[in-house]
């Protein structure tokens, strides 16, 4: 589908009426000297106001001034937006920044247009933090990045990896644990509850570490306890530890997997009305696509686990125990992650087997000359936990969810995306084109959403979220991280078979003042910053 024509329409309307937009203000909005200079564009300020033509004035790593006709004299590079529109940079609440220090210039992340990347989701971030952000800070990151507290380290650090619930001394370590990275700058508690060892913390556990980060101003986010079965109850969890923390809450990567729970959504996001007309400050954040990514372990039952690899070993060594990890594994199969069919799961990074990347449980079992059946299925699992384990793609998501949560107004956009380079792995594709996505797919083509909401989405809403008033908006005294896109031809390229592609229509990427992406290539100038809750 072509480009909706209230978007054809406005480009010209914008450009050729702007002086009407800032009137005002362009008056007095003539700062000499000025770094950089992006003209003609329209902005879209990230308040989920229409775009309109102004110009945006950089000095240093602050915008200095946003208005019409700011004369050019004295700035050292001008940059003509004519047809483009000009936004903050995005904000990715939810990333998977693991392999910085190996991939500073986070390349797959700054194609995308984002800026400012939140890392230590799932309940899994660096511990101790402190040092970690120092490393980091020393490496000179391409983007701006923060960091949550992961829950699923703060407990392993103190339990291992024992199923049970911690003691009076045990849970204290923890919190203490929890108040020092808040101290070091987290933005606060992150939860993993259908990973391990955190799939045997109780409601009273995670409520007690999430009151220590709300001691501290921080958030908290939940990676749900179920998302398919079971997933009514893990939205219903994650409400009552918000209330009962006064924390505020994303349930981040928000979906419904698996097909008994299709559709579910409406109720999900029913719930997280109610909540919030109730008080609890809740809010959710999602990926534009229809599979979910994590390891091939989910597939196995969590009890099974408990312990360590050697305890699973020494299960599996048993007939009875490992009849029922089988049976276990097959119900995932057809009722949860595995989707009921084995050629959707889709193997993404497989260590100990590279030709299995990006071919699926159905492709190896064909390969084995065995029938596609869930039990089959369950036999390679295991055997691919025994190996090592690997991850994989899901393909168990509906569409129709997908749009229905994205159009609820506490709603946020997020990669869930891990550091790719070309040629490494087989990721999801989000870790290359989810901000693209949203707009050139469901703004563009199905016109799903005002271009100023979907804006809206990934910068002035997690900024707030994060409590950073100077970053996500566009106006006199933020910071500078700006993009520069063409609304008619921005796109995602990569795909689940070829997910190695950057975005198309990023033309322009500004961090901290410092153009990172020009011409829409990356310079190779690291301009970012690690950023602390304050």
């Amino acid at each position: 589908r072509q480009m909706s024509p209230r978007w054809r329409a406005l480009i010209p309307v914008g450009l050729l009426a702007g002086g009407f937009f800032f009137a005002r203000q362009s008056a007095a909005a003539r700062p000499q000297g000025v770094d950089l200079l992006i003209v003609n564009g329209l902005v879209v300020d990230g308040t989920n106001s229409a775009p309109r033509r102004a110009d945006v004035a950089i000095r240093g790593d602050r915008i200095v001034a946003v208005g019409t006709a700011i004369s050019r004299a004295g700035a050292a590079r001008v940059i003509d937006a004519a047809g483009r529109m000009v936004s903050p940079g995005f904000i990715d609440l939810h990333a998977h920044l693991e392999p910085l220090l190996e991939l500073p210039l986070m390349e797959s992340a700054l194609r995308q247009g984002v800026t400012f990347a939140l890392g230590g989701p799932d309940g899994g971030s660096p511990l101790p933090l402190g040092p970690y952000l120092d490393s980091v800070r020393t490496t000179t990151p391409g983007i701006n990045v923060g960091y949550l507290v992961g829950h699923n380290d703060v407990r392993r650090a103190v339990l291992g990896m024992a199923a049970r619930s911690p003691n009076a001394a045990e849970l204290a370590r923890m919190q203490q644990l929890v108040a020092v990275a808040m101290g070091q700058g987290a933005f606060g508690l992150s939860t993993g509850l259908l990973y391990l060892p955190g799939t045997y913390s109780t409601v009273e556990e995670v409520i007690a570490l999430s009151q220590t980060a709300a001691d501290s101003g921080g958030i908290y986010t939940s990676h749900l306890r179920k998302e398919g079965i079971g997933l009514l109850e893990g939205v219903a969890e994650a409400l009552e530890i918000g209330r009962r923390a006064k924390i505020p809450v994303v349930l981040t990567h928000h979906k419904a997997v698996g097909q008994q729970m299709w559709g579910k959504s409406a109720l999900t996001l029913a719930m997280v009305d109610s909540a919030r007309q109730a008080g609890t400050d809740v809010m959710v954040d999602q990926y534009p696509y229809t599979a979910t990514h994590t390891g091939i372990g989910v597939l196995v039952p969590s009890w099974a686990m408990a312990g360590g690899d050697a305890e699973f070993r020494r299960r599996l060594a048993n007939a009875a125990l490992k009849d029922s990890i089988v049976r276990g594994i097959v119900f995932n199969i057809l009722n949860d992650r595995g989707g009921g069919d084995l050629a959707r799961v889709q193997f993404s990074r497989v260590s100990w087997d590279k030709s299995l990347e990006g071919k699926t449980l159905k492709d190896w079992a064909a390969r084995r000359n065995l029938a596609p059946t869930p039990e089959n299925g369950a036999a390679l699992v295991l055997e691919a936990m025994l190996n090592g384990g690997a991850n994989a793609i899901y393909h168990v998501l509906d569409e129709g969810d997908v749009r229905r949560i994205m159009t609820a107004p506490f709603t946020m956009i997020a990669s869930d995306g891990r550091l790719s380079r070309p040629g490494d792995g087989h990721p999801h594709p989000r870790a290359y084109g989810t901000f693209p996505r949203v707009l050139g797919e469901y703004v563009r083509q199905q016109q799903l959403l005002p271009l100023e909401t979907a804006i809206h989405k990934m910068t002035q809403m997690p900024a707030r979220r994060l409590g950073l008033t100077d970053r996500g908006v566009l106006r006199e005294g933020a910071v500078a991280d700006v993009v520069m896109f063409d609304a008619t031809t921005v796109k995602d390229q990569a795909t689940f078979t070829e997910p190695h592609q950057y975005p198309l229509g990023i033309e322009t990427v500004v961090v901290n003042g410092t153009v990172a992406v020009d011409g829409g290539k990356a310079t190779g100038v690291r301009a970012g910053r690690v950023i602390t809750r304050r």
